[in-house]
């Protein structure tokens, strides 16, 4: 394979030329891989881009070039108090809780992410995967009795969004239902993909509050949970950098996930390749979820990494300091990965769960497919007849570039008598 920060002469080096294109817009929304591809065709694998306010970065669209930069800490590094535009940044910036600096997992560089990351896996293997399912499957039935008397039902908030919720903040040691639990989860939702008045500033604060009481109460009373084994893990983290990473792996976990189970219930149930019924849907079912995550990515660009020094990426001049934005799902219908747009429903080597040493520490991605693979074969069973109370083509995308998820997905059934 050719070195991707090799390459032809560099143009411009400065991400903020005139043809630097906006972040934003319905495009992104609806259909962000015809986007995509106008980007790669008028601009090559790496784009100037202006995120909110015109601030200037580089979107990273191709496979190879994602892969190169996210395998090379040492020319692309985590830690964002490099980047070269603070000056510019006012302290309401909606994309904050993206960038700014905090001690967490996340910005950790070299053996300090080793160490922390260590923390993580560790905790999280302490999962029981079996358990874990059945606790899915409890979660779910619970949801959908709630539903299937009435023959209809909205998925996205009722089941998808929801079963992904309980399912981690029980795995975390909190209660799976009541107030503080579901406002800790729309702060999330809020920090991760702010709506037009939403305070993503003041959500991710209001997270970190709920979290730092969670640690406190942990530290005193500690039980078979993944807050409890972090704390008790002999690298002995500050209660700080515990909140810091659980706020990291919570969000990872729920939002996320959700989008995965509700991206493959609409392949499910739009696509004619896969037939929607106890058998046949079962069986489909792992495709289903495999090529969610090659065309509809749950997390459609991820900000970001900051060159560490002068260097050349895809025929771009990258200067010390510059914010890239690693855009996966660009990279994952990369057509020079799939030359005749095919995707292959069995290969997994997308870049969903990103790459190297920042990517999501295993087992997460073990973890959020059997939420999501138990939630998708739960509902089929349960509701075989479920079909989309809509047309197709009238589903809408929610407004972000950042996340890839349904505003809504309408479905109805046969009522099922409790």
């Amino acid at each position: 394979m050719t070195d991707p920060s090799s390459a032809q002469p560099a143009p411009p080096g400065c991400p903020a030329h005139t043809d630097a294109v906006r972040l934003a817009g319905l495009e992104y929304q609806q259909t962000p891989s015809q986007l995509y591809r106008a980007m790669r065709r008028e601009h090559g694998a790496v784009a100037p881009v202006l995120l909110d306010g015109d601030v200037p970065a580089w979107l990273v669209l191709g496979y190879s070039e994602v892969t190169y930069v996210t395998s090379h800490d040492e020319l692309f590094a985590r830690d964002s108090r490099r980047w070269n535009q603070w000056e510019n940044i006012p302290a309401d910036w909606p994309l904050l809780p993206y960038v700014g600096y905090q001690p967490s997992v996340l910005f950790t560089e070299g053996d300090e992410h080793r160490r922390r990351a260590g923390v993580i896996t560790q905790a999280l293997e302490g999962v029981d995967q079996f358990e874990l399912a059945r606790n899915c499957q409890l979660i779910a039935d619970r949801l959908i009795a709630d539903f299937a008397g009435s023959g209809r039902a909205e998925l996205m908030t009722g089941y998808a969004h929801a079963l992904p919720m309980r399912a981690v903040v029980q795995m975390c040691g909190m209660p799976t239902s009541g107030e503080d639990t579901q406002q800790l989860v729309e702060d999330l939702r809020i920090s991760l993909d702010a709506a037009e008045g939403d305070d993503p500033v003041a959500a991710y604060g209001r997270v970190g509050e709920r979290l730092r009481q969670l640690v406190k109460d942990k530290r005193e009373r500690p039980g078979p949970d993944v807050t409890s084994r972090m704390l008790l893990d002999p690298a002995g983290l500050t209660d700080e950098e515990i909140v810091q990473d659980l706020i990291s792996v919570i969000a990872a976990a729920q939002q996320p996930t959700a989008n995965w189970i509700c991206n493959t219930l609409r392949l499910l149930l739009t696509d004619e390749r896969f037939a929607v019924n106890v058998s046949g849907g079962r069986l489909s079912v792992g495709e289903a979820l495999n090529e969610a995550l090659w065309l509809d990515t749950p997390t459609q660009n991820f900000i970001g990494r900051w060159a560490v020094r002068d260097t050349q990426l895809g025929g771009r001049q990258i200067r010390a300091g510059d914010c890239l934005v690693l855009g996966l799902a660009a990279a994952n219908t990369d057509p020079q990965i799939w030359p005749e747009a095919h995707v292959g429903a069995e290969n997994a080597a997308h870049l969903s769960f990103s790459n190297g040493e920042h990517r999501c520490p295993y087992p997460a991605p073990l973890l959020a497919d059997v939420m999501a693979r138990t939630a998708v074969e739960t509902l089929l069973e349960r509701l075989p007849d479920l079909v989309l109370a809509v047309e197709p083509e009238t589903l809408t995308w929610r407004p972000s570039i950042w996340m890839r998820g349904l505003t809504v997905l309408p479905v109805q059934f046969t009522p099922v008598v409790q």
